[in-house]
């Protein structure tokens, strides 16, 4: 008979080209990886963030479960992109009741959705005693976004117990991997298929989030296009697989050439994001960025940024503090496959906090 229930979650990152399932159980005061997932996507099953084909991203998750043998059943996941909204607030200090009353007049006021249409969530991220104002993050996500998270979920068998926001996810993992003391200040890039997610922490606070509509895509899409190419035998070149037939004549100069104009469009948009941020924060100056996410690794991405943007860059590893177990998977393949688990990782510790 079990006497005590192993604390143990899912954190499941549905991209748009690929599911990410990342199995956490606490272990002392902090984490073990036990098993991890991972499964393609089709095409256009997913297109600005909405759900184009269902049925493709529930068996996507369901055979990435079956393939990891992944026993946890409670499923953390996020949300990111143009269907929800952050924005961190200044208000009067007021109890907790009096903000549960006045919440939703206060997101009428800075969302521009309308307010029947979405679903709305706070925190207080910090309460002055000597200006009687308090900090808080607002966020909001349109409801027929949420329902499409639940149905594939449901539909692959697994229970959702915690809908997060990929920038927090992020959060979660930098903090915990990287105890970042209160004066830092340390920009997050999440490099995905088809969304950035960008985030500043002030020690373990976000005091800026933003998320563009590009990503690893670009990439992929640029050689299809440029080298006359499928986009499958594409997406094999941007990842550094060898030619196929179909590709033989390619020369590699051809897709470096490819490769670094889209870094340039990519880090142009990274960096006018930097450039507001610096605009409106100018009493807490980046100190260093880190990258994570499937697209991090493009060859030359890291150093173009550090050169343009004027600080250090590196790249995140969201194992850093966490324990692996021995049966979870190689040492060399969680080195190669960690930055694009960096969303599943800090939802995984989520939901073993909720459990």
């Amino acid at each position: 008979m079990r006497l005590f229930k192993s604390r143990r979650a899912l954190g499941l990152d549905i991209g748009s080209s690929s599911v990410k399932l990342v199995e956490l159980e606490a272990s002392g005061q902090g984490y073990r990886l036990t098993r991890f997932g991972f499964s393609p996507l089709p095409p256009e099953a997913i297109v600005q963030g909405a759900f184009m084909n269902t049925a493709a991203i529930s068996t996507a998750i369901r055979e990435a479960c079956d393939r990891s043998r992944l026993q946890a059943r409670n499923v953390a996941t996020s949300v990111s992109g143009h269907s929800v909204i952050v924005k961190k607030l200044t208000l009067p200090a007021q109890s907790p009741e009096e903000l549960e009353a006045t919440i939703h007049w206060e997101a009428e006021q800075h969302i521009p959705f309308d307010i029947n249409e979405v679903n709305v969530d706070y925190q207080v991220i910090q309460e002055s005693a000597t200006d009687g104002q308090m900090d808080l993050i607002l966020v909001a996500a349109k409801k027929e976004l949420i329902d499409g998270y639940q149905g594939v979920i449901c539909d692959a068998g697994l229970n959702l117990s915690v809908l997060d926001v990929d920038a927090f996810a992020i959060g979660n993992m930098y903090e915990h991997n990287y105890q970042p003391s209160s004066e830092s200040t340390v920009a997050l890039i999440n490099i995905g298929a088809s969304v950035v997610n960008i985030s500043v922490m002030n020690g373990a606070v976000p005091v800026f989030t933003r998320d563009l509509t590009t990503g690893g895509n670009s990439y992929t899409e640029s050689i299809q296009k440029d080298l006359n190419l499928s986009f499958e035998e594409a997406e094999r070149i941007k990842l550094g697989d060898a030619p196929g037939d179909d590709s033989k004549g390619i020369v590699p100069r051809e897709v470096e050439d490819c490769m670094r104009a889209v870094s340039e469009i990519l880090l142009g948009e990274i960096l006018r994001s930097i450039d507001f941020y610096r605009a409106t924060a100018s009493n807490r100056p980046i100190q260093r960025a880190l990258l994570c996410g499937g697209a991090s690794r493009s060859p030359g991405l890291e150093r173009m940024l550090e050169e343009q943007a004027g600080f250090p860059v590196g790249i995140a590893n969201p194992f850093e503090r966490i324990d692996v177990s021995d049966g979870a998977a190689d040492r060399e393949t969680i080195v190669n496959i960690a930055p694009a688990l960096s969303v599943a990782v800090g939802l995984a510790m989520r939901g073993v906090n909720e459990s």
